[in-house]
């Protein structure tokens, strides 16, 4: 397929710059292929699911990735960090008027001195100096990393609303938006109807964010993310599964992240690096439902979703969207999509 396949007319109004006033009062468009489309709102979620489906959560936690400072000649320097390796050590996005050569010495905001090592292709290794560790450094001195097509800066109250309520694990630079919908109060009403509540953790990576350079999809080159399912998680997927239950992905990242922990056939506990990019065609192991956002004209994600529903369908789920207003991309609505067999 070709990546004009992926394109659609977004107005910039469509797309959302800030969260819902209150966490969870988003719109829902329920599109299950077997039935019309129905929009409702996010809290309707648990009139959806049935007793013994489980629900996947991505656990990552956003860190506040960006740091902005210059080189010790001058200029000026912003570094996304996209990989902590080690307390001292992180691959980062170098935006600067030159890219720093090896030996370079940075100095960041908070008098944080680093210095750029080595090239890892398009990334930069630095490696920073001082007793704090990287993720010290981060959460005192560095901002949080808002995507691109939010044109403002980070406010305060995205330090809490660009993080979901049950991110635990660091890592990761973008959220996992699909997750922002859900409240602790939500949460507790899927275990009391009987959902089980699993978790998975996928660190997202800026790359997420990257344009898609070809026109032949089956050229593109996925970035890489750092992925763990634990053996518990398997369990009960697996026991859903064997009892007619089905099995939702909360966000493209929980998806990933299976059908990643799948690629052998069988789902299986396991941690790493997944590059996976699912396409229309790709044979789908794990998943039967999945809660996501709308997506970026020509994304990896979109391409993802109409994988998993049917790109007829995926293209009359959005027309729909642009149509009734819905709030686009991190900050905006939601949807529930079914697997087209």
């Amino acid at each position: 397929m070709y990546l004009s396949d992926f394109d659609f007319e977004l107005a910039d109004h469509l797309i959302a710059q800030y969260p819902p006033v209150v966490r969870g009062s988003s719109k829902l468009l329920v599109a299950l292929p077997e039935q019309p489309l129905f929009d409702s709102i996010f809290p309707n979620l648990i009139n959806c699911v049935s007793a013994n489906d489980v629900l996947v959560f991505n656990n990552t936690k956003v860190i506040k990735a960006r740091l902005f400072g210059q080189k010790l000649s001058g200029g000026k320097v912003e570094a996304l960090i996209e990989r902590v390796l080690d307390d001292n050590t992180a691959l980062a996005h170098i935006r600067a008027s030159k890219s720093p050569k090896k030996g370079t010495e940075l100095l960041f905001e908070g008098e944080i001195h680093a210095r750029m090592i080595e090239r890892k292709g398009e990334l930069f290794c630095l490696r920073f100096s001082g007793s704090q560790s990287v993720y010290e450094i981060l959460d005192q001195y560095g901002s949080l990393p808002l995507p691109p097509y939010i044109e403002r800066t980070a406010a305060e109250e995205d330090d809490s609303r660009y993080q979901t309520v049950y991110a635990k694990h660091q890592g990761a630079v973008a959220a996992p938006t699909a997750g922002l919908h859900f409240t602790d109060e939500l949460l507790l009403e899927l275990r009391q109807k009987g959902v089980e509540l699993v978790e998975v953790t996928l660190h997202v990576g800026a790359g997420t964010f990257q344009p898609v350079r070809v026109e032949k999809i089956a050229e593109h080159k996925m970035h890489y993310e750092w992925f763990d399912v634990s053996q518990s998680t398997v369990d009960k997927i697996q026991s859903a599964h064997q009892q007619g239950a089905n099995v939702w992905a909360v966000g493209t990242t929980s998806m990933r992240a299976l059908e990643s922990a799948a690629a052998s056939g069988v789902l299986k506990a396991g941690q790493g690096d997944t590059d996976i990019f699912i396409t229309p065609g790709y044979q789908f192991k794990v998943v039967d439902r999945l809660i996501t956002n709308f997506h970026l004209p020509k994304s990896t994600l979109l391409m993802l979703v109409s994988a998993f529903s049917g790109v007829k369908h995926i293209r009359n789920v959005y027309a729909h969207a642009v149509a009734n207003n819905y709030r686009f991309f991190s900050y905006g609505d939601a949807m529930i999509l079914g697997r087209n067999e």
